[in-house]
């Protein structure tokens, strides 16, 4: 399994214009079995390599940096490919009202350090990256957060039983709420393990 994208991955972008909505297709129905809500307002994405590999590939076409951006992009976007053993998830708090969004926003500090993962009765607390500070310093929090969950082999041969009981859970004062992951997106996410 690939846990990074390297300068040999990238297309060039005349030859990715030619296929981008063939595979912009075909990521939707990837991303179908890679998406859990929770609450109301709360998405979660779980990333991989050919999530990364599209978003790499959307961010040249439309910037239009050339050869110059793509080591900034392979920097920035590496990290949320699953290395083998732990799940990435890009998690959104998505409000389409711009008031009702920035009020939700300004509650929710520190946000990105209540969320975990159940399975069946073992916790694993999601891990923030750690590169960018997601909460400012006045305590609003930002829509877009990334989140790590780190495994032993002993969780991943868990979460990988088909009869695993799979709950997120967002513990935040101001937002309190869990969601079971559905069959269709723990199967898919058992493939972002190496020990399986």
């Amino acid at each position: 399994m690939e846990h990074n994208l390297t300068p040999r991955d990238i297309m060039s972008m005349d030859e990715y214009g030619l296929i981008r909505k063939k595979r912009a297709k075909t990521l939707a129905e990837l991303k179908k079995n890679r998406r859990v809500e929770v609450g109301p307002t709360c998405t979660f994405y779980f990333e991989n390599f050919d999530t990364m590999w599209f978003q790499i590939h959307e961010m040249l076409f439309i910037e239009k940096g050339g050869k110059e951006q793509i080591s900034g992009e392979l920097k920035a976007y590496n990290p949320l490919i699953p290395k083998g053993k732990e799940l990435v998830a890009t998690v959104m708090i998505e409000v389409a009202d711009p008031k009702r969004r920035a009020i939700l926003l300004s509650k929710l500090g520190g946000f990105e350090r209540t969320i975990s993962l159940l399975i069946n009765e073992e916790t694993i607390n999601a891990l923030p990256e750690i590169d960018i500070d997601r909460t400012t310093a006045d305590g609003k929090a930002s829509s877009v957060q990334f989140l790590r969950f780190p495994f032993n082999e002993k969780q991943i041969a868990a979460f990988s039983s088909k009869k695993a009981e799979l709950v997120l859970t967002i513990t935040h004062p101001e937002y309190h709420h869990m969601a079971g992951i559905p069959k269709s997106v723990h199967e898919a996410l058992i493939k972002d393990f190496d020990y399986n």
